[in-house]
């Protein structure tokens, strides 16, 4: 008598906390000091704005890679339609940008790493834990990387834990916050002092394309589902919309209590959270918010890590072709993990310093790339199967960002755009 094997089905769900796990953490910590210049109003157009080029980018990529075989990355996708020289610049920008991000969420993810365990240790035997930040980065990859190695079914599991703790920690921190918004401060219409705003819009562009950046996972995805076309575009569609609720709600925390002119501090600290806080205190007491804060910024850092390190480990196996073995998947894991890891200890630096050149980057393989993709595509294979709507406009749409944010950020490097420093008027 034979038994029956039930196959694993990936969940719908799983997919969808991939996609926003991963785009969260960038955009927590970097968009309020990256839109404190256009305040609430504008920080909502543009975040609408840059949400729409990369959900519509991103659906572009799923046309592309279902026409090529399982388990293929943007490598094989890229040189299959557009060349060895577009496979070459677009194979520099994907591991600057992934490394890049990998290399940061180590380093924030070790520090919050440290202070959860010094904070633990002092309650349970009142000394604290002597780990240094470089050892406490070392425990964050490791527990990581161990989940990315096994399985993209076991990074769908630990993402959903960790995005559903996320939300109810980011409730719970912001929960307060959110109830003592003042629409004046929330309106920047507090003061009689003439605003600039709009000019100030260029600056936020490329950390808020960095802030959802999910494409690296859309390969994964495409053989995660058995290249079923809709649970991909389901997924990516619910978890960058989650993803941009949550950023909004943080607007709406961030700027309803902390007026604009007293954002000095908080841009001259790199948008850290400690000094976010501090700032915050002077108009709303913050000391019940800073624990669930930071338990919310850890998972999201972590959520965001493995979303990314996801991305780059199957692009760097398939691009090394590498069997989907242990053995391979140990190889690959090697060359994900270990760049990074040796650079963050080595050169340690702060988080928002690095997204600006992320989002340089990914202007060209999240944003241009995909809409030149879907295009070739279309002329290699016709409009059979799946197929994104908008045509030829769709295609100009997402070019145009594209090229808007990559001269933006050469502009913004030669301090050619300005750049609000807190200051009314300056």
């Amino acid at each position: 008598m034979t038994r029956s094997v039930r196959k694993h089905v990936p969940t719908r769900f799983g997919g969808m906390m991939i996609i926003a796990g991963t785009a969260i953490g960038a955009g927590m910590l970097a968009n309020p000091t990256a839109t404190a210049g256009v305040w609430f109003s504008g920080s909502i157009v543009i975040l609408l704005y840059v949400w729409l080029c990369m959900y519509v980018s991103g659906l572009m990529l799923l046309e592309a890679t279902l026409h090529f075989p399982q388990g293929a990355s943007f490598h094989s996708v890229v040189r299959g339609l557009l060349g060895p020289g577009w496979s070459l610049v677009t194979g520099l920008a994907v591991a600057f940008v992934l490394y890049s991000l990998t290399y940061a969420y180590i380093f924030v993810g070790g520090g919050l790493t440290q202070n959860s365990l010094n904070h633990l240790s002092t309650e349970l035997t009142g000394q604290p834990i002597a780990l240094s930040r470089e050892w406490s980065s070392v425990v964050f990859l490791l527990v990581l990387a161990t989940t990315v190695w096994v399985s993209t079914k076991l990074v769908d599991r630990f993402a959903t834990v960790l995005i559903g703790g996320m939300l109810v920690s980011f409730f719970l921190s912001t929960g307060s916050l959110l109830h003592s918004v003042t629409p004046a401060v929330l309106l920047d219409s507090s003061t009689a002092v003439e605003h600039s705003y709009w000019r100030y819009a260029w600056a936020a562009l490329p950390v808020c394309l960095a802030s959802f950046g999910f494409h690296g996972n859309v390969p994964s995805l495409v053989s995660y589902y058995n290249k079923q076309a809709q649970p991909v575009a389901r997924s990516i569609l619910w978890g960058s919309l989650l993803a941009l609720t949550i950023y909004v709600l943080w607007q709406v925390a961030v700027q309803g209590n902390l007026p604009r002119a007293e954002f000095a501090p908080v841009l001259a600290a790199d948008g850290d959270v400690s000094a976010l806080l501090l700032a915050l205190n002077a108009y709303v007491s913050t000391d019940a918010v800073a624990r669930f804060l930071n338990a919310f910024a850890f998972m999201a850092i972590a959520s965001s890590f493995l979303g990314v390190t996801l991305g780059l480990f199957d692009y760097l196996r398939d691009l090394c072709g590498w069997a989907d073995t242990a053995q391979g998947r140990l190889k690959t894991a090697a060359l994900t993990f270990l760049p990074p890891l040796g650079a963050c200890l080595l050169f340690p630096t702060g988080f928002v310093k690095v997204m600006g050149y992320v989002g340089l980057m990914a202007a060209i393989w999240a944003a241009l790339v995909p809409a030149l993709l879907v295009r070739a595509s279309r002329q290699r294979f016709g409009s059979e199967g799946y197929r994104v709507w908008g045509g030829r406009w769709a295609i100009g749409f997402v070019v145009v960002f594209a090229l808007l944010v990559f001269v933006v950020q050469i502009l913004l490097l030669l301090d050619a755009l300005p750049l609000f420093t807190g200051r009314i008027g300056a």
